[in-house]
């Protein structure tokens, strides 16, 4: 295995991620969504695939959609006994967002806090840790290849504790493929914090550092980040790495289970 962590779902679609990772780079329309497959224009992809996998995975993502489409989204996907979960795009350009990011990563952690190095591998203990920890603060995980940049470039940023544990993270990755006009574009997520470590200012560190990573490191000319409507503290947090509300695009995931897939 590759560092599959979670619940049987979470894990089955974690393994279906990994072995559709050639076909996703490969597919007008399709884009990796990391933890399931997933679409940046499903007209483009097609319905009849899309709604084959939904009907296997029970979880499907729509990724940077246009506002304009998801009424129409939300019909056909509501007609086939499934729903669309919203969020939110927030985006940021290299020039919109380098001032901002650049004065939190200078600020520096609390004294005590230190990032830790690079992930090895998918399977290695630290990798396992982060994962765990994920898990523990609510976010639906990556496979651990996924995190540890085994399928493409990604930044993984993780800050330790004095006592060795972890206390916040952030990643980010290309997800979208040659064929998307959103091929240079990265996204950001996974931030967790942990309780015991609130109200340091550590998510807003390890956010604007992976927003920083994604354009030095990965290359991207642009990163958008997803936050739901009521999460007024993650709104605060990505518009502080100078990331705005992109009023014109929505992500979505689609499923026919009681809760939303991830938060």
């Amino acid at each position: 295995m590759a560092g599959y962590i979670g619940t049987d779902q979470q894990i089955a679609l974690q393994e279906i991620a990994e072995r559709a990772f050639d076909w996703m780079a490969a597919t007008p329309g399709a884009c990796n969504s990391g933890r399931s497959l997933g679409t940046d224009d499903p007209d483009r992809l097609g319905w009849d695939i899309i709604l084959k996998f939904l009907e296997r995975d029970k979880v499907f993502a729509f990724r940077l959609i246009r506002s304009a489409q998801v009424d129409g989204i939300t019909k056909t996907l509501s007609e086939h006994g499934y729903r669309l979960d919203l969020w939110d795009v927030f985006l940021a350009n290299r020039a919109d967002s380098h001032e901002k990011v650049s004065a939190i990563v200078a600020d520096g952690l609390p004294n005590g806090f230190c990032e830790t190095p690079l992930l090895e591998s998918g399977e290695h203990p630290e990798t396992r840790k982060i994962q765990a920890f994920m898990v523990a603060n609510g976010i639906s995980p990556f496979s651990g290849a996924m995190l540890a940049g085994e399928f493409g470039q990604v930044t993984t940023v993780v800050v330790n504790d004095e006592k060795g544990e972890v206390a916040a993270t952030a990643h980010g990755y290309l997800p979208h493929n040659n064929f998307s006009q959103y091929h240079k574009s990265a996204w950001g997520g996974l931030v967790a914090v942990s309780p015991n470590h609130r109200g340091k200012k550590l998510g807003k560190y390890v956010n604007a550092k992976m927003v920083s990573n994604c354009f030095s490191l990965l290359g991207a000319e642009t990163v958008y980040e997803l936050v739901t409507e009521s999460n007024i503290p993650s709104r605060r947090m990505v518009e502080a790495s100078g990331l705005k509300l992109s009023p014109s695009l929505k992500c979505g995931g689609a499923t026919a289970g009681a809760n939303r897939f991830t938060r």
